[in-house]
């Protein structure tokens, strides 16, 4: 019915069988059988015939908009497997957590996304384990995880350490302190942390315990960038992980991060996870091999 429809829709653009028969190379007669068959197997009438001069009928109306959606179907279509064929396009699931994507990924995808324009991304987002169980069910073809794992059947490369930094609004006290900032500093500071039951909670809760000293907790969230807007507002500080401190964010938002060397007992290693046995596609392939590229060498400590 998909022919017989492209060429209805022309000839309503057309209003004339004679103009519409020359853009589809077919006699007169033939599309005119076309528009027959089509009446026949719809079992309404899409056109009154004035002479010469074609009148669109309501049913016909409903199907030339019906017809017009499908040619557009058909255009994604066939754009799409072109992608597939000529420029290796594709789809990409990714799986990543909470907090990788609002530090680490953006800057990956972006890089990636402006050298394969055409792939489709999809994202999964969970917890650590969730992820490793996407990828590891191939609900995902590779996942950013803030942890080294070990998963029977999973790659896991390590790509960069980081750990937390304190960080203060700029003119704040601590920010004068002669000579080394250590964790007594933190107690009884107002700080904004993350919310309860998250990873980062869970490892600044260790901490202050292990150091045994409690903070002032003002406020718990669960956004690196509602946390990073607050602190000039609530003149408070937080505890951060130093690959999201980039120097136009602190700049940018009045901020300062303050060494302590307590602190780089926090450390994490953001990896990249994928399976061993899928059969990757190529932008999976494409991910893979430049995400491994790109952190080749690199280790931030």
């Amino acid at each position: 019915m998909f022919e017989e429809m492209n060429a209805y829709a022309i000839v309503v653009e057309q209003s004339s069988l004679n103009k519409a028969s020359k853009l589809l190379n077919l006699s007169q007669p033939a599309l005119s059988r076309k528009i027959v068959k089509l009446e026949e197997e719809l079992g309404v009438k899409l056109f009154n015939r004035r002479g010469k001069r074609l009148e669109l009928t309501s049913p016909g109306r409903f199907v030339y908009t019906f017809a017009l959606e499908q040619r557009q179907r058909q255009i994604r279509f066939l754009q799409k497997l072109s992608q597939y064929k000529n420029d290796g396009g594709s789809e990409l699931t990714l799986g990543a957590s909470l907090t990788t994507i609002q530090t680490t990924l953006p800057t990956l995808v972006e890089a990636f996304m402006n050298k394969h324009p055409h792939t489709e991304l999809k994202l999964l987002t969970g917890k650590t384990h969730e992820i490793v169980g996407f990828v590891r069910d191939k609900k995902a073809d590779a996942g950013i995880v803030g942890s080294a794992i070990e998963e029977p059947g999973l790659s896991c490369v390590p790509l960069f350490d980081d750990h937390l930094e304190l960080v203060v609004p700029s003119g704040h006290p601590l920010t004068s302190q002669n000579g080394l900032i250590g964790m007594s500093h933190l107690q009884s500071l107002p700080m904004i942390t993350f919310s309860k039951g998250t990873w980062y909670r869970r490892l600044t809760d260790e901490l202050f315990q292990l150091s045994g000293i409690m903070p002032d907790i003002r406020m718990e969230i669960d956004s690196f960038e509602a946390i990073v807007r607050l602190l000039p507002t609530c003149k408070a500080a937080a505890l951060l992980p130093k690959s999201y401190l980039r120097p136009e964010l602190l700049r940018d938002n009045g901020l300062v991060a303050l060494y302590i060397p307590e602190l780089k007992e926090t450390r994490r290693t953001t990896c990249l996870i994928y399976s061993e046995t899928a059969e990757h596609g190529p932008a999976a392939r494409q991910w893979i091999g430049e995400t491994r590229a790109s952190f080749a060498g690199y280790r931030m400590v």
